[in-house]
C-alpha cells in the first residue's frame, strides 16, 4: 500500500510539473515572430472590441439624455455627471468581468497560427501530422467558445453577489469557473488539429486542464500581462497537448 501511494503521489506530481514546465516554455517562445504577430492581431482586436462596446454604450446614455427621460429623475447640472458616472462604472466592471471571455474568443479565431508555431519549433514530427483548421471551424470553435464562457460566468454572478461581503470571495468564484474554462479552451486549440474526428478525447488530465486555467485566469487579472495572458496559455496547452501525444506514439 505504501509503495502504491508512494508510486502515485509520484505520478501526480509529474504531472502537476508539467505544467509549470509549459508555462515557462510558453513565455520563452513570446519573442517568436509568428507569435508576436498573433499578440499584435489578438491584442488589437480585443482593445478594439471594447472600445466599440465603450462608445456604444457612450451613444445610448446620450440618447437617453436627449430623450429628456432623464430630467424627469435628476435636474439638468447632474444628468451629464451621472451619465459620465455610470458610463465609467459599467465600463470598468465589463472590462475586468467580460476581458477573459472575449480575449480568448478573439485568441481561438489566431489559434492555429499559435499551436503552428509551438509545433514546428518543438515538434517538428508531429507537425506534420496537424490538419489545420477552417476559418469556418475557427470562428464556430471562438462562438462556443464565447457562449459558453458568457453562460458559466453569468451562472456564477449569483454565488459571487452571495459573497461579496467577503470582498475577495467573488474574485475566487470567478477564478475557479473560468480555471474550468481556460483550461478545457487552451488545450482543445491544439487537441483539434490532431483529434482525427475524436473532439472530445482531449488526451491532457483534467488535473493539468484546471491548474493551467487557474494560472492563466490569474495572469489575466494582472495589468499588463493580461496582455499576453491567452497567448501563454494557448502555447502552454499546445505543449501539454502533444507531449501527451508525444507519449503515446
Amino acid at each position: 500500500m505504501g509503495a502504491l501511494t508512494s508510486h502515485g503521489g509520484v505520478r501526480i506530481g509529474w504531472r502537476m510539473s508539467a505544467v509549470p514546465a509549459a508555462i515557462v516554455k510558453a513565455f520563452g517562445q513570446l519573442g517568436d515572430r509568428a507569435v508576436v504577430g498573433v499578440a499584435v492581431k489578438s491584442i488589437a482586436v480585443t482593445l478594439a472590441v471594447f472600445a466599440v462596446a465603450g462608445a456604444g454604450l457612450w451613444f445610448a446614455l446620450d440618447r437617453v439624455l436627449a430623450s429628456g427621460w432623464a430630467a424627469t429623475v435628476l435636474p439638468a447640472e447632474y444628468a451629464a455627471m451621472a451619465a459620465v458616472l455610470v458610463w465609467l462604472v459599467v465600463g470598468v466592471l465589463a472590462f475586468w468581468l467580460l476581458f477573459r471571455v472575449v480575449a480568448l474568443a478573439v485568441l481561438q479565431l489566431f489559434a492555429d497560427e499559435v499551436v503552428a508555431a509551438v509545433e514546428a519549433k518543438h515538434y517538428p514530427d508531429l507537425a506534420s501530422r496537424a490538419q489545420p483548421l477552417p476559418l469556418a471551424r475557427e470562428v464556430a470553435v471562438a462562438t462556443k467558445g464565447l457562449m459558453r464562457a458568457l453562460g458559466y460566468n453569468l451562472l456564477a454572478l449569483p454565488f459571487a453577489a452571495v459573497l461579496l461581503f467577503t470582498a475577495i470571495g467573488p474574485a475566487l468564484v470567478f477564478l475557479a469557473v473560468n480555471a474550468v474554462l481556460l483550461g478545457r479552451e487552451l488545450t482543445d486549440m491544439a487537441w483539434l488539429r490532431h483529434c482525427e474526428g475524436d473532439t472530445r478525447g482531449n488526451p491532457v488530465p483534467k488535473a493539468e486542464r484546471l491548474l493551467l486555467g487557474a494560472v492563466v485566469a490569474a495572469m489575466m487579472a494582472v495589468p499588463l500581462v493580461n496582455l499576453v495572458a491567452p497567448l501563454v496559455g494557448a502555447a502552454a496547452g499546445t505543449h501539454l497537448v502533444l507531449r501527451r501525444i508525444g507519449a503515446k506514439g
